[in-house]
């Protein structure tokens, strides 16, 4: 049985140790795509619930709660997402043409743009968190966001979303998932998310919940197409940055409803 893609993807996008893959081709990067959210749900549910369960039984603050999960976040993710979101914010902020503009975004520097939106996104995350725990239902908030981050990213590698360059991670990506499989998934989780949050809140919970799904995926796609408008297509960097600001959307949007 061919374990490529869930290789790839753990050792993508999280730090657990695992065997390389045996072939990286664009089979494996479809799976790997496929199963980003599966590996978000179980990120989430261990670090969403450790965060809730420290604030519940312990004196911690909600705000302390929460920068310390967001920070573990980062950490067992490598900050890989982090590090493309600077990235991007520096290359769409430049005000260059495309190549220009992606030949900022490959530079392992970070300018004042990729700053300020790490500062500003970071900080959305920590305090809409923080918030959403002091209510109680910050283990649920956090999984939810995070699985959306990682809808959005799979949805920016449908077919009709070219890559930016012909290397690197997003011309290994792009295009590999079919639009169908992406809306199906997406569909699914928003049907799951919101129905547990009616079953055990009420349909006006659970109409909120729906709302901040659908805005964060909003914002994605729209990050989505403005990297294709801008740089000419995805790279790894824009998948990044589509799933921070998809995640941080979505905590704010559930604070909001």
């Amino acid at each position: 049985m061919r374990t490529d893609g869930l290789r790839l993807a753990v050792g993508t996008f999280t730090r657990i140790p695992i065997p390389a893959p045996v072939s990286v081709d664009r089979r494996a990067a479809r799976g790997a795509m496929l199963l980003s959210t599966p590996i978000a749900l179980l990120l989430g549910l261990v670090i969403g619930i450790a965060a809730q369960v420290l604030v519940n039984l312990t004196a911690t603050p909600g705000l302390l709660a929460a920068l310390l999960a967001i920070g573990l976040l980062a950490w067992i993710t490598r900050a890989l997402h982090l590090d493309g979101l600077a990235d991007t914010a520096d290359a769409l902020g430049s005000g260059r043409e495309t190549t220009g503009a992606l030949e900022i975004a490959r530079r392992s520097d970070i300018g004042p743009f990729g700053v300020i939106t790490l500062i500003v996104v970071l900080l959305a995350q920590v305090i809409a968190f923080a918030a959403l725990l002091d209510t109680g239902a910050g283990g649920g908030s956090l999984l939810i966001a995070l699985v959306v981050g990682r809808v959005a990213m799979m949805l920016a590698t449908t077919p009709r979303v070219p890559a930016a360059r012909p290397d690197g991670l997003g011309a290994l990506v792009a295009g590999t998932v079919p639009a169908w499989a992406a809306m199906l998934i997406g569909l699914g989780w928003l049907t799951l998310f919101t129905g547990s949050v009616i079953r055990a809140h009420g349909a006006a919970a659970g109409l909120g919940t729906a709302a901040s799904i659908l805005g964060g995926v909003a914002v994605g796609w729209w990050l989505t197409r403005l990297a294709v408008r801008r740089l000419g297509g995805i790279t790894g960097d824009v998948l990044g940055a589509v799933c921070e600001a998809t995640t941080a959307t979505v905590l704010v949007l559930l604070v909001v409803t």
